[in-house]
This record gives C-alpha cells, structure tokens and sequence, in this order.
C-alpha cells in the first residue's frame, strides 16, 4: 500500500518478547520489498518494508498472522506484539464454544486498536498544541513561510498518527480453525478433493471500497458512494476497515468526503469465520498481504483467479524446496520475477509493486516433516507430492537436465511479446526454480473455487482453470508465440544476434595458423624449466 516513508529495510527492527515464543514448524514466510522499476532494468524501493508477520505454537494454540503496514510501521509493529498478547496468555480455554472463541478474537481486534491510539496520545496531544500557537487566518503555504519549525514538526506528528494496518489471522485451536480480517489480505484454505484435485477456498472478505456489503455499510453512515467509488479511496485509504489509521476515524471529520457521516466510517471489527473442524482433506492455509495477489493481477493480460495462481505455485514449490521458508520465498520471488518481466515487455504497465508477504501452512506433517534438499541425490517422495530430479538444480536461465553434464552452454532466447513464466513440461524445468522430473505419486491439482469468502465452487482442472500469467504455451504452439527453450531452426530468427564479429579473428586463425595466433604469449606463460 502507498505510504509516505523513506526507505529502509527492517522487519525485526528491535528484540521484543514474541521473540521467544515457540514458532509452529509447519509454516514458512517469505517476503519481497516493495519497488519501483526503471526502464534500465534497475529498481529501488519506493518506502520501508512496512509488513509483518507472526507463526507461532503455544500450548496446543496455533496462532498465524500477516499485517500489512502503511505510511509507516508502527501500527503493524504495535499490532504484530499487542495480538499475541491478547490470545495466547490464557485467554482461550479448552471449556469455550467456537461463538466464545470468536468473541474472544474480535476482542482483541478492538483491544489492539484501543492500545494503538492509546499509544498516541502524546503525539495527538503535541499536535494539537502546536496548532494552536499558529495565528488563526494563515495558508498552509503562510504559516509554513513564517513558522517553518512548527509547519515541519506538525506534519511529522500527522506522518506518525496516521499510519494504519491491515491484519489478516488463523487461529487453531481445539482442532477448529478460525481465520479474521481487516483490510485485504487474504486467507485461503486448501483442501483434498475426493477426486485427488485440490480446491482453494478464500476465508478472508477483501474489505476494499468496490466491497458490496462495505459500500451499503457506508450509505448507511450518509457517505456519496458514487464519490468513493470514482475516487476509489476512502478518505486517504484504500481500505474500509484497518487498525489505526487514526486521521480516518478519530479525524474523519477533516474530510470533506467524510465529514458527514453519522459515525466512523473506518472501523476494526473483524470478519471472522470457524471454527471449521480440521479433518484429513485439509491440506494447506495461505495467509498473505495484497501485494502478493495484486503482483499476479497486474501482470496478467487478462482477468484471472489470483488466488488460484498463488496455490499452484505453492504445490510446485513444495517439490523443489528443502524448507517451508524456501517454499515461501520461491514462490514471491516468481511472482516478483513475473511483474518486473511485465514491465520491462510493456512498460506501461507494473511500474511498481507493493511490500509482499506469504505465509503457508501445511497441514500434512508427512509432507512438511519429509522436505528435503533438491540436491540431494536420495531424495524420497512424500505422501502426496512426487519426488525431485537430484539433477535438476535452480537455475536463472531455462536449460535441459538431460545435458546438463555436457558443458554446453543453455540455449537462450528472447520471446517476442509478453510471455509468461514458463511451467515444466515434460523434462524441461521452470526457468527459476527446479522442477521434479521423476515419476510418483501425483501432486493434487489446484481447482478453481469462489473467490470471496463462504464461497466454493470446483472445476475439472484440466478445462476450466483460470488463465494464468505462469501458465506455459500450448505444445505445438508456433515459433515466437510460446516460452521456454528450443534448439530448432525455426526459432532462429528470435535468437539474440551476435554483437561482436569474430570474423577477421577466424580469418587470421586459417591464415598464420593457431600457434602463432593462440602462442603470442606462450615464452611469457610457460613456467621456467
């Protein structure tokens, strides 16, 4: 999400006391930084990171969370510390029903946010006296002119109070999973169909300003819901419901757009679903921040399920990958990869990306226990996915394993168009990461189901998936028209042209002859006898 902060990098930027707290060895996160490209191929980061994340086991007490910060991280470092702290000190008992454990989550949604602005309230009060030692009557660009001081430190308490988070958190607890949000990260639950498919359900409701049921929460309160939608914001925030954003709910009022409402229109009351009882269909939970799905939308040519994208990768990965944190960070980093190709074929389009954050969790201990390194050359398969080639490692550029011993160098070649990442086929790996070229047990695949939250609907996953910025050419596909490798001739006209003419160099070879040419130097080369 957009913010105003200068760049860093720190996701653990001090110790603090979840540092201790036992982390659930079924889960893995990876992250990318937000950043904005350029036309040479270089990019920078627009702001600091801004998420967080947490994935602990405490006492029988599963407890996930990813937290999406914007203009600034402290609500998200407030939130990432207080959260925990409201759910796993005793809080939750094994004589409570699911409405109890429900009631008890939305109270800590509404406790962290009370604590936050509690947090506040010495930069509120320091703010609004320097307000008033301003005269009154004086612009913006007068009193800055006269009291330069005062303008600077205002606007720094503004930067400081105004930073909110999205929160998105999986509960497991008594065999029940419960899942709430704010804002629009996302949760999504993967489970085994009868028919060894896998369908992806999203637990989470993206609380966004095209969100139906927001908008008539909004008219309610007296807002110009035709003014939000064109704006596509709700006051300064793309998000209807966050923790903290103080400026959109404390001061809404400085808001034209939402000075009439009846109460505030940004809230912290959570979406919460469960407690749904964990049986052996489940497979895996994904808990990430929008700039994850935001990533595939963006660099797709067409409309596509999102979420279906990101949970195939996720089964792709669990075969190459020797951790969960790897496969995690495999598949952000094919996304990142995906969108900055995009832009750099059309460079109108994904000028820049958002903070991203995945965190998996599995389900299926055999699998997550059983994860070992691809190189290892006596890799077993693990119940539900196949094993790994041992030759076939990560790669930046697309080769063939069946020569790999050979020396050759890869055969590489720039697709005309925007193409996407290339999926294995047959033998041929993806072009970033390794891919299992061995038979075994088959890996689920990923059905599409609805995309909002309570919905689900599979499909034959042969005919009816979502069209996808990973998904590979057809077989057969014409020269130029599809990704990956090929060594035949008729792809020459797309290979790279030489830039450099080794023709008189050949020449003076076949003339003087290969010692005088390749022995130049050979008295100063040769070792004194």
């Amino acid at each position: 999400m957009a913010t105003k902060r200068s760049s860093t990098i720190s996701q653990s930027p001090v110790e603090n006391w979840t540092d201790d707290l036992p982390v659930c060895r079924l889960s893995g996160v990876g992250f990318l930084t937000n950043q904005r490209y350029r036309e040479d191929g270089g990019r920078r980061e627009e702001h600091e990171f801004e998420d967080r994340n947490f994935h602990f086991n405490v006492d029988d007490k599963y407890l996930y969370g990813v937290f999406d910060g914007h203009d600034g991280t402290r609500a998200s470092d407030f939130t990432v510390q207080r959260l925990p702290a409201e759910l796993l000190l005793g809080q939750l008992t094994v004589t409570m029903n699911d409405e109890q454990i429900k009631g008890a989550i939305r109270q800590a949604f509404i406790a962290v946010e009370k604590g936050f602005f509690q947090s506040l309230d010495d930069a509120l009060a320091e703010k609004w006296e320097l307000q008033l030692q301003l005269p009154e009557g004086l612009s913006s660009y007068e009193a800055y002119q006269k009291f330069p001081d005062h303008v600077a430190r205002i606007q720094a308490l503004q930067d400081e109070i105004s930073g909110g988070t999205t929160a998105v958190l999986a509960l497991i607890f008594q065999n029940k999973l419960f899942v709430a949000n704010v804002g629009d990260s996302r949760a999504l639950l993967c489970r085994v169909t009868p028919e060894g498919n896998l369908s992806v359900q999203q637990l989470s409701v993206d609380h966004v300003t095209n969100n139906k049921e927001e908008l008539e929460r909004l008219a309610k309160l007296g807002l110009d819901i035709q003014q939000i939608l064109r704006n596509r914001r709700i006051g300064n925030q793309e998000n209807t419901r966050s923790i903290g954003d103080y400026g959109v709910k404390g001061g809404y009022k400085d808001f034209d757009i939402l000075s009439v409402a009846t109460e505030e229109p940004v809230i912290a009351e959570p979406h919460i679903c469960g407690g749904i009882p964990i049986d052996e269909t489940f497979f895996a939970l994904v808990l990430m921040s929008d700039g994850v799905y935001n990533s595939i939308e963006e660099a797709a040519d067409m409309e596509i399920n999102s979420n279906f994208d990101v949970v195939r990768l996720v089964t792709e990965e669990l075969q190459c990958q020797n951790n969960l944190t790897g496969v995690a960070q495999a598949v952000v980093d094919r996304i990142g990869r995906a969108h900055h190709d995009t832009y750099m074929n059309q460079m109108r389009k994904c000028q820049k990306r958002d903070d991203m954050t995945l965190l998996i969790r599995i389900f299926k201990e055999e699998i997550a226990n059983s994860l070992k390194s691809p190189r290892a050359a006596g890799r077993q398969a693990m119940s539900g996915v196949p094993p790994a080639s041992p030759v076939v490692l990560p790669v930046s550029v697309p080769y063939n394993p069946a020569s790999a011993a050979s020396g050759a160098a890869p055969s590489l070649y720039i697709p005309q168009g925007v193409q996407p990442i290339p999926q294995p086929t047959g033998n041929t790996p993806s072009p970033t990461t390794s891919t299992p070229t061995s038979t075994g047990t088959p890996v689920p695949q990923v059905a599409v189901s609805g995309s909002r939250s309570d919905t689900q609907s599979s499909a034959a996953s042969s005919g009816s998936q979502s069209p996808s910025v990973f998904t590979p050419a057809e077989p057969g596909a014409a020269a130029g028209q599809g990704t990956g490798i090929s060594g035949d001739d008729e792809r020459e006209d797309i290979r790279v042209e030489p830039y450099v003419d080794f023709t008189y160099f050949y020449r003076q070879v076949a003339e003087l002859g290969e010692d005088y040419v390749y022995g130049w130097d050979k008295e100063n080369t040769e070792a004194p006898a």
